[in-house]
């Protein structure tokens, strides 16, 4: 799970018990739409997400079996079985974004765009006023070079990774989830328009200006290169809307 190693920890970590079958099915989701489990990848072994999410697991196997017969995974039995990943974001279609909006309700995008401004920036400015280890600076040195040459196919799927090692490196639990939270409530939204080759190149420079600031150890910086990069974003959206 390349692009599980951030981003998973704070997906997939344990549900509540009352609800433990509908939760997992939710984590599991998340987790495949936002890329963090890939495409063509598999799951973590049965046993070790299980005491993840902190279910038995029964509760696992049923829900990997609705996502199964909902063809987002593909169960293979083995030596080198597991639950592979089959989902695919779908091409942008005429219409798509509009639907996916009007799904979220009145005041449902500038909601969901408000919440992760709050969020990102408060990761990235955090993020910055931190004593970083070499392993840290690697890691967010390797999400930043792992999107900019992204291909456009993967171009999502490693943006999202590069947004959440920048909460994940917090070593907040709670921020590194609502920062997936506030990821997964545009994913529809990103996924319903094209992938534009001058959009990515402005956002590498935007990238790379995060995370110039971040290792300069620049707090405000870090919140105002994410603000302007998350403005853009949502200029672009709102652009597709007009």
């Amino acid at each position: 799970m390349d692009g599980g190693a951030t981003g998973a920890v704070s997906l997939l970590r344990p549900v509540r018990a009352g609800n433990a079958f509908e939760e997992t099915v939710e984590r599991l989701l998340q987790a495949i739409k936002l890329g963090v489990v890939a495409h063509g990848e598999k799951l973590p072994p049965e046993r070790e997400l299980a005491a993840q999410l902190g279910i038995s697991r029964v509760t696992l196997r049923e829900a990997i079996r609705a996502l199964q017969e909902a063809d987002f995974l593909d169960v293979r039995r083995g030596r080198y079985g597991g639950a592979f990943v089959v989902y695919r974001p779908p091409s942008p279609r005429k219409g798509d974004l509009r639907r996916a909006v009007n799904e979220m309700g009145a005041g449902g995008l500038d909601d969901a765009l408000t919440f992760r401004m709050a969020v990102e920036c408060g990761a990235a400015q955090i993020l910055a006023g931190m004593e970083l280890t070499e392993g840290q600076r690697a890691t967010l040195s390797s999400r930043l070079a792992g999107v900019n040459d992204a291909a456009p196919a993967d171009y999502r799927r490693l943006d999202t990774a590069f947004h959440l090692a920048i909460a994940e490196l917090t070593g907040s639990p709670l921020l590194a989830a609502a920062c997936a939270d506030a990821r997964l409530r545009v994913t529809d939204l990103l996924n319903a328009i094209p992938v534009l080759q001058p959009n990515i190149e402005h956002a590498a420079t935007q990238h790379a200006a995060i995370v110039a600031a971040i290792l300069e150890g620049d707090p405000e910086g870090a919140r105002r290169a994410v603000a302007e990069h998350l403005e853009g974003t949502a200029a672009l959206l709102r652009g597709f809307l007009s």
